[in-house]
């Protein structure tokens, strides 16, 4: 069972008492110079490098009420969302929690210099809880700074910055409380590993930066424990920035192609990226470049870790050439690599699933889904695809959702669907209730009794 203590940390609301001190007597002050010197603190320079990267993120969603689905109609109750993001790069890509703007109409950001932008939800992955977003600044922003969580002390001093209830670039400071905490947010969140702080952590500050003494990003803030004091929560960044890379490896609108599979390694390393594979007949494969290869850099961008590869792969175009800086064994060498047009999709197969109700399922192995949900449903299927204007994509089913169950049975394997969709009494059963995981949530709703006439004989 979740705990109903921990909770994400995206909306603001409670009432604020400020209460003011008045300082009796007099007070012994440094000298100008002196005092520069002495408050220049490793916090103070920490928070002086990382600020810049760091935005507030502000916005209006509707939440559902918990019998139905989230749709594009006005009910449901409206509260206003907050938090926090980190720039990525300089082009206006910005990482934050997935519940911060899920279901968000217009995303305000405001920058650390105070400019206002409206922001596009570019790719989001629920399962970690992240998402892209996009500006679009007259200027590049800063991208943050990031380290690793790899090499983590228990006692280290870290700082965090957000959004908290909305106080924009509110500062904390803490340690590191713990490490490879498995946190249970609720029952579609579950997390097997994650930084626990004493900094304090609030409403407002998820998608925020956990940063160290040398001011570089180490987790990204995700929930805070309620009722305790001092017990919030950090993703680790080199997990964090492993699923940004792919996040953004998605953002490329022209759909370009160079067929490089890098090593699932997340940890930053001044060595490279290993080459895991080389996909058939691609541009990496012509170049020459093999499996085994480690690339030292693209052009002229140095690569650490995945996420480099993929902001320099950002916004490039088919037939565009790049240099890539090849180590082999002790070799070094250079290859020139074409880009491509990705090949197109293959459509997904025909099923009585996608025919009737415009979903594309596949199943999630019974472990995997007892340690992601941890709920009483014994399994399910995950949502890989929604036809658009099919009853699934009208009654607001999503790509990531997963399908629990159908009328009064489980859905564990696609068998249960064909099971319940090839019924000889199937038209009986119509409107056709369905329950689905999404996010922290589980949700229902009702399949149009178009769904059972329209089936095939």
């Amino acid at each position: 069972m979740p705990d109903p203590n921990v909770r994400p940390i995206s909306l603001c609301g409670g009432a604020v008492c400020i209460s003011l001190l008045s300082l009796a007597g007099g007070l012994l002050l440094p000298t100008t110079a002196a005092g520069s010197q002495l408050r220049q603190t490793p916090i103070v320079k920490a928070v002086q490098r990382a600020r810049p990267s760091i935005v507030n993120i502000r916005g209006e969603k509707v939440v559902a009420q918990a019998d139905s689905l989230p749709s594009h109609s006005e009910e449901g109750q409206r509260v206003n969302g907050m938090g926090t993001g980190v720039v990525i790069d300089a082009r206006g890509y910005i990482l934050t929690n997935h519940h911060v703007v899920d279901g968000v109409r217009q995303i305000q950001v405001i920058s650390a210099d105070e400019q206002q932008f409206t922001a596009a939800l570019v790719a989001h992955d629920p399962e970690t809880d992240l998402a892209i977003i996009k500006v679009d600044a007259r200027e590049n922003l800063p991208p943050i700074a990031a380290g690793t969580s790899s090499d983590l002390m228990p006692g280290e001093p870290v700082v965090a910055v957000g959004n908290a209830f909305g106080y924009k670039d509110t500062v904390t400071s803490g340690i590191i409380s713990a490490l490879h905490r498995p946190v249970q947010i609720s029952d579609a969140q579950f997390y097997e590993d994650l930084i626990q702080t004493d900094a304090s952590i609030n409403p407002g500050n998820s998608g925020g930066p956990l940063l160290n003494i040398d001011g570089e990003m180490i987790g990204i803030n995700v929930a805070v424990r309620a009722g305790a004091q001092g017990i919030g929560f950090a993703l680790p960044v080199d997990k964090a920035l492993a699923v940004a890379a792919k996040l953004l490896a998605s953002c490329n609108v022209e759909n370009t192609w160079h067929g490089v599979v890098l090593a699932d390694d997340s940890a930053a390393s001044d060595q490279g990226l290993k080459v895991a594979s080389v996909e058939r007949k691609s541009p990496a494969a012509e170049s020459g470049l093999r499996p085994g290869d480690v690339i030292t850099a693209v052009d002229e961008t140095q690569l650490a870790r995945g996420l480099d590869f993929s902001r320099a792969m950002l916004e490039r175009r088919p037939g565009e050439k790049i240099q890539l800086a090849v180590r082999r064994a002790d070799q070094l060498m250079t290859l020139q690599l074409t880009l491509d047009q990705a090949p197109a999709e293959p459509k997904p197969p025909t099923s009585p699933a996608w025919e009737l109700l415009g979903l594309e399922l596949k199943p999630i192995p019974a472990n995997q889904f007892r340690a992601k949900y941890r709920t009483s449903y014994r399994g399910g299927l995950s949502v890989a695809a929604v036809r658009p204007g099919s009853p699934a994509a009208k009654q607001g089913i999503r790509a990531g959702d997963v399908l629990v169950g159908m009328h009064v049975w489980e859905t564990v394997s696609l068998e249960n669907v064909s099971y319940v969709l090839k019924r000889p009494d199937f038209s009986r059963l119509a409107p056709l209730k369905f329950y689905i995981l999404r996010g922290d949530q589980t949700l229902f709703g009702y399949l149009p009794a178009a769904v059972a006439t329209a089936r095939r004989p």
